[in-house]
């Protein structure tokens, strides 16, 4: 995979010929290097349909300056963007296109906008002449290549960039004594969404929800299936939490197709749903092996060493990584294929053309409390059989089915969070509190049986399965803690139910 940055950065707008205004007075800056003056060539790529801009990422080939090459932007937060970078080439690079493979989908990416900058570059550095900052006064000239209508614009800017492991403080600083001097942060989020907005047509924008419940439901969706092509590319670079954060995505759609029905023609969702619940499976043996490895690594850990007997830590490593090669290998596979991709098609088509049953013309603050309540009355049904059967494994099959249903009343809460106030978020809250203690004893269930794998291993190679054993007796030890708790986690839930959210 390529080179990858984190850009932390401000953007302000300033007339032609706008100096930098003195920034020694910011505090912690103890001086204001001059490094010079740098001429920066950019050709910005998207489909012709503006697919990548929607999204607010950018693809980049850029010559000048000290890091020329391919460039890919991927937004975190406001202010906030991941800087892929890969060597200077003619063709767009094909880390680069893997990773925005969710947003194209087989769509050429064309040169769309030409960047020429000039770049006044100025390093913001402490007493001891660590670099805190880079600012840089930037007169930009931008040219339409494809579509829209044509010719250029020219503006300047002012741009403070974070040094990598400098406080962000900085920043709130610098924007500080900026905006004493009459500069204004940008309006637009990135050189070339001001310049597409000059030049030529703006990319497509979601409406806004309009007060029915039809209108917050397509707001919801639209916004999960944004959050899914987000994800792929965090996937495909491997990091932390991603294959849990897309799982959520899928799940996220799947429950609000089902809670709010009423108001979607099932027909339409319910083809869309399926190929969701198959991502959802594909992706599970990615996340569960995640969240194992990193359960049982904690828990041997926290062992003393005089109860580790064998090479416990060495099979653990052995096991896990076994594992992750074989998940990891076919969640890119399933990524990188055409059922995946015809789902994202099937995805999209739905919301351009929202099949919308009469009932999604109500009023969002009536309907949308009433389905999230129907949920609720489903999860209190699993909830009282599971706690009504002894313990055992029909009783951890019933645990498993409540929590999955206290995972939908909470997808289904959070979907209609904008109507629902003060009191569904302390419904909410609630809930998740169940939720928890469900997904403790599941996990337990999992470990549990990963372990026992674990103690045939070694005991089939001649060693002791002692710890192994150990830990699976702490394990079911936890899961009778967790059944011992929900009753009076779930009391609390029940006891302040509202009639209405």
């Amino acid at each position: 995979m390529a080179d990858t940055k984190r850009e932390i950065e401000r953007k302000y707008e300033a007339e032609p010929g706008t100096r930098l205004p003195d920034l020694t007075a910011v505090r912690g800056v103890a001086a204001v290097l001059d490094r010079g003056v740098a001429e920066l060539d950019a050709v910005y790529y998207d489909t012709p349909d503006l697919r990548l801009a929607a999204a607010s990422v950018t693809l980049r080939r850029r010559t000048g300056g000290a890091d020329a090459g391919w460039h890919l932007k991927l937004p975190v937060a406001p202010g906030v963007r991941d800087e892929v970078h890969a060597p200077l080439a003619d063709d767009v690079p094909r880390d680069l296109a893997d990773l925005v493979r969710a947003r194209t989908r087989g769509a050429a990416l064309v040169p769309l906008v030409r960047l020429r900058s000039h770049r006044d570059v100025r390093h913001l550095v402490d007493d001891r002449g660590d670099l805190l900052a880079e600012a840089s006064t930037d007169t930009v000239r931008a040219e339409r290549l494809t579509g829209g209508d044509g010719g250029t614009v020219e503006w300047t800017e002012i741009e403070v960039e974070l040094a990598d492991g400098a406080d962000p403080a900085v920043l709130d600083a610098v924007d500080k004594r900026l905006r004493k001097k009459g500069l204004a942060p940008s309006r637009a989020s990135s050189k070339l969404a001001k310049a597409l907005d000059h030049t030529g047509r703006r990319p497509p924008r979601a409406p806004e929800p309009d007060g029915t419940a039809g209108g917050h439901l397509l707001a919801h969706l639209r916004e999960q299936a944004d959050l899914l092509a987000a994800h792929d590319a965090a996937v495909r670079r491997d990091l932390p939490d991603s294959v849990h954060q897309m799982r959520v995505a899928t799940r996220r759609l799947r429950s609000a197709f089902r809670t709010y029905r009423k108001f979607l023609d099932r027909s339409a969702t319910d083809p869309v749903a399926a190929e969701l619940k198959w991502l959802a499976g594909e992706l599970g043996a990615d996340r569960d092996q995640e969240v194992l490895t990193e359960r049982l690594t904690s828990h041997v850990d926290a062992l003393p060493v005089t109860l580790l007997l064998g090479p416990v830590r060495a099979r653990l490593r052995a096991w896990s990584a076994a594992g992750r090669v074989r998940v990891r290998a076919r969640t890119l596979a399933v990524l990188d294929g055409e059922r995946y991709t015809a789902l994202l098609d099937a995805l999209d088509a739905l919301l351009a053309d929202p099949p919308l049953r009469p009932a999604a013309a109500g009023a969002a603050d009536e309907a949308l409390p009433a389905a999230v309540l129907r949920e609720y009355d489903r999860l209190a049904a699993r909830v009282d059989r599971a706690l009504a059967l002894p313990p055992g494994q029909d009783r951890d099959v019933a645990l498993h089915e409540a929590r999955k249903a206290a995972k939908r009343v909470r997808y289904a809460a959070e979907a209609a969070a904008p109507v629902l106030g003060k009191r569904g978020k302390r419904f909410t809250k609630g809930v998740k509190a169940v939720q928890k203690v469900l997904g403790e004893h599941q996990d337990s269930v999992v470990a549990r049986e990963a372990l026992r794998d674990l103690a045939i291993q070694a005991h089939a190679s001649g060693e002791t399965a002692f710890t192994w054993g150990l830990l699976h007796g702490r394990e079911a030890a936890r899961a009778d803690d967790c059944e011992r708790r929900l009753p009076e986690v779930w009391a609390k839930v029940t006891a302040g139910k509202p009639r209405r959210l």
